[in-house]
């Protein structure tokens, strides 16, 4: 269970966060929807600390990871991250920015890494990949390598900051296909994004954010038809 219980994050004087409260569901898809600078990105990277928050707590398995540093590392490799940028390794092939955290974090030997790293780099369609670097892949097929990467560590939960804002319309659809057949793999997904007909169609839940502040937490099919907040039906408005 991932919890954020009066979470609240400034930069200086720039509040971006003000006072979040939001409990996800496991084995639920929730998608993080709104404007620029809504702080949907800061709300994401609070979940597994990359920002930590000025005032709240952020409770994960009965942890508190802003109390409780020492469980920080430990809690984080049950939670995936995928970034906009995909973050790979430039000097390692597709297979060995698989192998990597497997090595070093999960310490799997050579042979039981490389066997886990295969059968997700499979499972994203990148078999005949695997020993490509980053600067012979596609967008698309970089973003496709990080998800790989992220689920080989077997988590059970997966974060994803705009995942295809880097990424043309073609390579936009490949990375999106990838991530909506997690639906079906018993993980919390919470998706970042700008592509609201993708997020009509893949979430659960929709989190829509606005000044800082969460806004609404609505079943997908009842925000899309009937948002309960004046700020959510003009957004819809101007986006559908």
């Amino acid at each position: 269970m991932i919890s954020l219980l009066n979470v609240s994050k400034s930069f200086g004087d720039t509040v971006v966060l003000k006072n979040v409260t939001i409990e996800f569901e496991p084995e639920k898809t929730y998608a993080i929807i709104g404007s620029s600078g809504a702080g949907k990105s800061t709300l994401l990277r609070c979940i597994n600390l990359m920002e930590v928050p000025t005032t709240g707590s952020v409770i994960i398995d009965s942890v508190d990871l802003v109390k409780d540093r020492k469980q920080l590392n430990r809690v984080r490799e049950k939670i995936g991250m995928v970034f906009q940028n995909f973050n790979l390794f430039a000097h390692m092939s597709a297979l060995n920015n698989v192998t990597f955290a497997l090595r070093k974090v999960k310490k799997m030997n050579e042979a039981e890494a490389k066997d886990v790293a295969v059968k997700y780099l499979t499972e994203v369609g990148l078999q005949h990949r695997l020993d490509n670097y980053p600067h012979q892949l596609s967008g698309g097929e970089k973003q496709r390598v990080a998800i790989a990467r992220a689920l080989a560590m077997k988590p059970i939960a997966m974060l994803f900051d705009e995942p295809t804002s880097a990424l043309d319309p073609e390579m936009t659809q490949e990375v999106l296909k990838v991530i909506k057949n997690l639906n079906h793999i018993g993980m919390t997904n919470i998706i970042v994004t700008h592509e609201i007909k993708f997020a009509q169609e893949v979430a659960d839940y929709i989190i829509f954010m606005n000044q800082a502040e969460i806004l609404e937490v609505t079943e997908t099919k009842t925000f899309f038809s009937a948002p309960k907040s004046e700020r959510a039906k003009t957004f819809l408005a101007n986006m559908i």
